[in-house]
């Protein structure tokens, strides 16, 4: 079995030292990710910054935005890429690597950052804000969607027993449920996973502001994802709770206390005033591990609830955009909506914090999906 590479080590010492029993318990290796993910930001984002500022990595600042915005010039970006190894290597660390929804929601997060990376790298050359173009980049990431699930669902579902039926949040997983062909839901995964990382992307605009709403939500995705796959016992607890049943995805638990762990250590750098951001590189992998593990735990509907200020702040981009290619009019003063409270007079920090509590309010809300149905 290929399980977590420490778990061989405990497996091999487990007679000598029956202590070692622990690291079989996925609770266990939940708090251990969150907590290696944790240290390995905090202690490697002093030098990262510093080699970042020796290399002249910096923001670029997009010219139309707010005037405030223009001191940020220079900061450090590219930060997520930190980020996201701090949650692989946490993950090959901790989780049992061979479980098909573990590889997947891992390559699919690297995949997501190389295409971050690619578009911060062109922003820099070009010393502008100006990366891949959009629907480049799109069609990238929707190819990489497809093509992950494609091989997913013919390698590992049947044995994954994963369900391609779409089910209602707040309603009983046995009796509400839509049955989808292949192609459609293929199509619903792309959706999901292209838009959590564009979203995550457009909200990423302010010092902390996309850290907050990552935490809730990556929280919020560790208690589904635990209770979707686990049974104590001959307890079957999705049966009891009245949700659906994924094999295995109990160890995506390990990988969202990863993403928290962090995503904490690098705010305590990224508040503000922020010494780095995470660029394209965190934002894009950062949503495409979420939102892989919503599609891949049957959150496909929930997650517009669970991402809801990721939600808010893409329609408020799809609506501006739209609208003034219809009329030349714009809706909003500025868009992404967070800068607008900014022309409207709002502190960065008080719009941050803001955000922060309507995301702690949508998780409160996602949760109780669960008991009312």
């Amino acid at each position: 079995m290929g399980l977590a590479i420490l778990f061989y080590a405990a497996e091999s010492l487990r007679d000598q030292f029956s202590s070692l029993n622990i690291v079989r318990y996925v609770s266990f290796r939940t708090m251990a990710a969150f907590v290696t993910s944790l240290l390995i930001c905090l202690v490697l984002y002093p030098w990262f910054i510093r080699a970042l500022q020796r290399r002249s990595v910096g923001q670029p600042i997009r010219e139309d935005g707010p005037k405030s915005h223009q001191s940020k010039a220079g900061t450090p970006t590219m930060g997520g890429a930190l980020i996201m190894v701090s949650i692989f290597m946490s993950g090959l660390m901790w989780t049992r690597v061979a479980n098909p929804l573990v590889l997947v929601t891992l390559g699919m997060g690297v995949a997501f950052s190389v295409v971050g990376f690619v578009d911060d790298l062109r922003k820099l050359r070009s010393r502008s804000s100006r990366g891949l173009s959009g629907k480049w980049r799109l069609l990238i990431e929707f190819a990489v969607v497809f093509g992950a699930f494609a091989v997913f669902l013919r390698l590992f579902g049947p044995a994954a027993k994963y369900d391609l039926r779409l089910f209602i949040p707040f309603l009983s997983a046995d009796r509400f449920w839509l049955d989808l062909p292949v192609a459609a839901y293929l199509c619903l995964g792309g959706l999901v996973v292209v838009g959590t990382a564009n979203a995550v992307n457009l909200t990423d605009g302010l010092d902390g502001l996309a850290a907050g709403p990552i935490l809730t939500a990556s929280g919020v995705l560790l208690i589904l994802t635990y209770i979707t796959g686990a049974k104590l016992g001959s307890f079957d607890i999705p049966r009891y709770l009245l949700i659906p049943k994924v094999v295995g995805a109990e160890e995506l638990a390990v990988i969202c206390a990863a993403v928290m762990g962090a995503t904490i250590g690098f705010l305590y750098y990224n508040a503000y005033p922020a010494e780095i951001f995470m660029g394209d590189t965190g934002s894009l992998g950062l949503g495409g591990t979420l939102g892989t593990m919503a599609l891949l735990t049957k959150n496909e509907l929930l997650s517009v609830v669970i991402f809801g200020i990721f939600v808010f702040e893409a329609i408020s981009v799809i609506v501006q955009t739209t609208y003034f290619k219809m009329t030349g009019r714009r809706v909003f003063p500025m868009s992404p909506i967070h800068h607008s409270f900014e022309l409207m007079g709002w502190p960065e920090p008080k719009i941050v914090v803001r955000f922060w509590i309507i995301s702690l309010l949508l998780a409160m809300v996602a949760l109780a999906s669960v008991k009312v149905r």
